[in-house]
């Protein structure tokens, strides 16, 4: 399946970024907005903003709109946003995510060969569908009470009406909300995707995603994750350096700015790509993109997709296994996320309209930081749309284990490290049982098979690798595919 075909030619997608030669930006804009209640929306032109949100002792300093004008207002239901990698999910078996505050599923429509996306309730009693299945006709069935349902999320049949009754299945309440669906470049949902894809996506469940605004934190955050460049070591050893951010416009569809040669944008409501290299080189040098997307679930919660673009060294690509991949990200991911869970609780402890009285940003490094807050200010008034009534407060804080739990929160949703964990599973046992046979051997053929002192102290060496072996699988098993603190402080 070509990853930028639009599935749903009634809600095509209009993509985050360039589409690649060849492939036309599709006209429609859709809205993650069940088609039953499904409702125009418009937004204004897009009001472009002098370079003024650069940090400085008083970061708002942007321009308002003029006495009288009408401020737009961003409106976090039309827009598109992804659900997940398409090689993540099972064809055969529904899947339920959050999104807004929404819980949806999405499931496999095979008479129609495309992906699909409802509300994750059951009409009936509200059951959810993704404890469900795809029935022998691949309608969506749910298990409660076995209500089946088509692509369109009409209901198709009531086990419990008499055959020769009225149709209920028929009447409006029985049928389930859907939304607008794509694919594109292997992310499947009510989303854009970015069109130049030579990585693949990842996903993980993630508390705060304000960090990646930040690239001056890079070198301190993540030390000893990624490497510091030998000609910035004047500066500090970790080699951070002044960075001179410019925020070169805005409006309420998001940002761009320049960061040195290279640059950042922030598309609203939740993709921030850039690069280290400018625009004009990108055309004819190797460089590498940042693209994550980082989708809104809940108050305190949020889900990153995580992609790196690059044209050069594309067979890496092909050999690297993609879980290998996932346990580097994973480790950056988790390097600052209980730093921005508790920056995040006092911001709320201030109240976050009161952001720039809380804090100090005297260096256009923040510039980026302070763009986004502005843009959240101005466009959102602090608040992000939940679609779903919900309490607006973050959750208590948990243990680190908890907060930086890898394997619920990315293990069990991604195809790639589940199988890897599996497998490596059953290379530890198989080295555990390794060791005991080949004791077990030594002491059965001491007096005959192994007759000299060389031969068994080969034996013995092979059971000392052997455990020693599927110890540091353990090791490596519980620390990249369910916890691993990370200590700044010996780093």
């Amino acid at each position: 399946m070509d990853p930028l075909r639009l599935l749903l030619p009634r809600a095509q997608a209009q993509p985050l970024l360039p589409l690649p030669d060849g492939v036309p930006a599709p006209s429609v804009r859709p809205r993650l907005v069940p088609r039953r209640r499904a409702r125009r929306h418009r937004n204004g032109a897009a009001r472009m903003l002098p370079a003024s949100a650069v940090a400085s002792e008083s970061p708002w300093t942007e321009q308002e709109p003029a006495s009288g004008e009408k401020e737009e207002r961003f409106n976090w239901l039309d827009q598109w946003y992804p659900f997940a990698p398409v090689e993540d999910l099972d064809p055969g078996a529904p899947r339920g995510k959050m999104v807004l505050g929404i819980r949806v599923v999405a499931w496999y429509d095979r008479g129609a060969g495309e992906w699909r996306v409802f509300d994750d309730a059951c009409p009936h009693r509200l059951a959810p569908l993704s404890e469900g299945r795809i029935d022998d006709k691949g309608r969506l069935q749910c298990v409660y009470h076995e209500w089946c349902f088509d692509g369109r999320g009409a209901c198709k049949f009531i086990p419990q009406a008499p055959a020769l009754g009225p149709p209920v299945h028929t009447n409006r309440k029985a049928c389930v909300a859907s939304y607008p669906c794509v694919v594109q470049n292997r992310s499947c949902g009510s989303t854009r995707a970015p069109g130049r894809s030579t990585g693949t996506y990842a996903l993980r469940i993630k508390r705060e995603g304000k960090s990646l605004f930040r690239p001056s934190h890079v070198p301190y955050a993540h030390k000893g994750l990624l490497l510091a460049s030998p000609g910035l070591v004047e500066y500090d050893k970790e080699g951070g350096v002044p960075m001179a951010v410019k925020v070169e416009d805005s409006s309420v569809n998001g940002f761009a700015s320049s960061q040195g040669p290279g640059y950042s944008n922030f598309v609203a409501p939740c993709t921030y790509y850039g690069s280290p290299a400018s625009k004009k080189s990108e055309k004819n040098k190797p460089h590498i993109m940042l693209v994550f997307i980082i989708v809104p679930v809940a108050p305190g919660r949020s889900r990153v997709m995580w992609a790196f673009p690059r044209n050069f060294g594309l067979w890496l690509h092909k050999i690297t296994p993609r879980w290998f991949d996932h346990i580097g990200v994973n480790a950056i991911l988790d390097s600052d996320m209980y730093l921005l869970h508790i920056e995040e609780r006092n911001f709320a402890k201030a109240g976050i309209e009161n952001w720039q009285k809380s804090v100090y940003v005297p260096t256009s490094s923040d510039g980026t930081v302070v763009a986004f807050r502005n843009w959240f200010r101005r466009y959102c008034k602090f608040q992000v749309g939940w679609a779903a009534p919900t309490v607006d407060q973050l959750p208590a804080t948990p243990t680190k284990d908890k907060l930086m739990d890898r394997y619920w929160s990315h293990v069990a949703q991604c195809t790639s490290c589940s199988a890897a964990l599996k497998a490596m599973k059953a290379l530890e046992v198989a080295l555990q049982v390794a060791s005991i046979a080949v004791v077990g051997l030594l002491a059965v053929a001491k007096g005959t098979l192994l007759t000299s002192v060389a031969q068994r102290a080969v034996v013995v060496s092979a059971a000392v690798l052997c455990f020693a072996a599927s110890r540091w699988l353990a090791d490596f098993i519980q620390k990249n595919f369910y916890f691993e603190d990370y200590v700044h402080a010996y780093k």
